[in-house]
């Protein structure tokens, strides 16, 4: 096929292992921990470490995810848990958007995909935007009525007095083996967004005229738009999403920051599984407001960086 999309399976099988075999570590330690503070951490034990300052409470529950790191889906039904054991909900939503981003499996990926790539600053800077905007949105969330962000089973399911919650009850060996179910259902849920990602990532660097390509890779705004929407597409896990970002070398390091801040916080799965909790106009809302907020960061910090003469 000539124009502008040349298949070569060779050079398609190379890329698309080359990024499986980088990332399946990540996303099988990333689902084990996941599986663990499932059944091992009792839901009390993360509002008792949260200031009673709603403000300062949500600044400590983005920075949570690095004591309890959790993957974008399994996160939402553990916030319901511990909304249900007293947490608020403008904390809850921001460790729900932090957890993902701020926690050291992240980080170690975010370092292991951009080697050669100034790994430092760019895991220092999507570590530090997705902090800024979960609590962001945490401070938002705190100013709006219950009624107009949760569902109304959920708030009165939260309003019932529960017993005792996930690392209370059940011995220590069906503990370990609730985690460990956990642990294969999330990976295998997860393997599957991850293996479609790297293919349509290595297809796309491997197959795609790149020449179609450099005029919305040189204009920040589309540049940074196109890449949250497709990180919202792909809806590749946290844990792993960086190797497929790295790849997308034409485009600008802030695009593929917003790539891998957006993703986590914002892809299809991740709608439908908002719509169990939330109410569907402040899911749109959340949508909105990220991805405006998102990429009005990530152009601006371009802006910046070029007037320092900084090169990432």
């Amino acid at each position: 096929m000539t124009g502008n999309f040349h298949f070569s399976f060779p050079d398609f099988s190379f890329a698309f292992l080359s990024i499986l075999f980088e990332g399946l570590p990540f996303l099988l330690l990333g689902t084990i921990i996941s599986g663990l503070i499932d059944q091992f951490l009792p839901a009390r034990l993360m509002t008792r470490m949260l200031p009673r300052n709603p403000y300062a409470g949500a600044i400590v529950s983005g920075l949570l995810g690095i004591i309890f790191p959790m993957c974008e889906c399994g996160v939402v039904p553990v916030i319901r848990r511990l909304m249900a054991k007293g947490l608020p909900p403008s904390n809850a939503i921001t460790y729900m958007l932090a957890a993902p981003i701020v926690n050291p499996i992240v980080a170690l990926s975010t370092y292991a995909a951009f080697r050669g790539q100034s790994p430092v600053e760019v895991t220092i800077f999507r570590l530090g935007i997705g902090f800024v905007v979960a609590v962001i949105v945490g401070f938002v969330v705190h100013n709006l009525s219950i009624r107009h962000v949760l569902r109304e089973n959920v708030i009165a399911d939260i309003a019932q007095p529960r017993g005792l919650d996930h690392g209370a009850d059940g011995t220590f060996g069906s503990r370990l083996w609730g985690s460990l179910q956990v642990c294969v259902g999330d990976f295998l849920g997860m393997a599957v967004y991850f293996v479609l990602g790297a293919m349509i990532a290595a297809t796309f660097n491997t197959s795609v005229n790149q020449d179609i390509i450099v005029p919305l890779a040189m204009n920040d705004w589309l540049a940074t738009a196109s890449l949250m929407g497709l990180a919202s597409v792909l809806s590749v896990c946290s844990t792993t999403d960086a190797f497929i970002a790295a790849t997308f070398s034409l485009f600008p390091t802030v695009a593929k920051l917003a790539f891998m801040v957006f993703g986590p916080m914002v892809d299809l799965k991740l709608i439908f599984i908002y719509s169990a909790i939330f109410r569907k106009r402040f899911i749109l809302g959340l949508v909105v407001g990220l991805f405006v907020l998102i990429g009005l960061i990530c152009v601006r910090l371009q802006v910046i960086l070029t007037r320092n003469n900084i090169l990432l």
